[in-house]
């Protein structure tokens, strides 16, 4: 029987998980066992024999977390994962969603209608024009490439498997994922998503193929809330030019409000209404300048005459100076 790796994994997983719970219950058994022998030697060994399987019950838990988490990726990266699905090249178009009303109702009178509408063959889905001059790959891509039926989630975890998964979703929804199992893929060829609301294109994703040949992988779309209106949607892929899978999902529920911009709208500057004209107050009027009056000439009296002294005037007669005439006195000379 050939096992994938993801297969293998888990088996050595489940295999962990068993030998940790029987070294931990026969480990416990030993230590219990030797307490009660009455011989030191084998009391001993008994409860060495204990303790190394409780070690080793520490060692398979280990191991069991590494193989749940680390160990198939790290072997991912020397080895091309191999896809855990087997697909035939015919491709069967069944519908993944049946819709069945909530309440039946039941006529009185059964009407048999004159024209029974019988479904016709849906086409195969084909590229758009307009996304198929978006392609930027010159790698032929393999026609024999297979891919999983579509699994919607709207969260993945690391390894890209869905969270909760379903075909019905209630809104508000953020991020939605188509998950998918892949093998035979070539490096660096075209691959195409398509999302569909109600047959409208609303979304859609080409580029090169940047994966292994086999594997997982997804394709997502996140717009604002506000644009997952409620209908019917569906998520077509394509290899090139090739149409490879499809898968459908319902979205139920309004759609919340858009939340407005952090732009702020110019507001309309309101236009100031002329008042009323103020009506001046009239001019008072200068009065007429008054006639100058003339100027008075200040009276000035006419000096007056001095008038004659009553008394004579006394004439001071001035003293004569007597002058020393006497001759000057003559120094004395004694003779030796």
């Amino acid at each position: 029987m050939a096992l994938d790796i993801h297969t293998a994994i888990q088996t050595a997983l489940v295999i962990s998980v068993i030998a940790l719970i029987l070294s931990i219950w026969f480990g416990i058994q030993s230590i219990r066992k030797a307490r009660a022998l009455p011989f030191f030697r084998m009391r001993r060994d008994t409860m060495t024999r204990g303790w190394r399987l409780l070690a080793w019950a520490v060692f398979w838990g280990i191991l069991a977390v590494l193989l749940n988490s680390q160990i198939e990726p790290f072997i991912y990266r020397y080895y091309t994962p191999t896809a855990t699905f087997t697909l035939t090249p015919t491709i069967t178009l069944t519908p993944s969603i049946t819709l069945s009303p909530t309440i039946t109702l039941t006529p009185s009178v059964t009407v048999t209608p004159a024209i029974s509408n019988t479904p016709s063959i849906t086409p195969t889905p084909a590229l758009p024009l307009a996304v198929e001059m978006l392609f930027e790959s010159t790698t032929t891509p393999n026609p024999e490439a297979l891919f999983s039926d579509l699994t919607f989630t709207d969260g993945i975890d690391s390894e890209y498997r869905p969270l909760k998964p379903g075909e019905v979703f209630q809104n508000p929804i953020n991020h939605m994922y188509a998950v998918f199992s892949y093998d035979q893929m070539v490096v660096g060829s075209q691959w195409t998503a398509l999302w569909y609301r109600d047959g409208e294109l609303v979304h859609y994703e080409t580029l090169p193929w940047n994966g292994g040949s086999g594997g997982f992988g997804y394709a997502d779309w996140q717009p604002d809330p506000s644009e997952w209106l409620p209908g019917e949607y569906e998520v077509q892929l394509f290899v090139g030019q090739l149409w490879r899978k499809s898968g459908r999902f319902l979205v139920e529920g309004e759609a919340p409000t858009p939340q407005p911009t952090s732009t702020p709208t110019p507001s309309v500057t309101p236009t100031r209404t002329n008042t009323a004209t103020r009506t001046p107050f009239p001019t008072s009027t200068r009065p007429p300048s008054s006639t100058p009056r003339p100027t008075v000439t200040p009276y000035i009296s006419p000096t007056s005459t001095t008038k004659p002294t009553a008394y004579p005037t006394l004439t001071r007669t001035p003293t004569p100076t007597i002058t020393n005439t006497r001759p000057p006195t003559q120094a004395l000379t004694q003779t030796p």
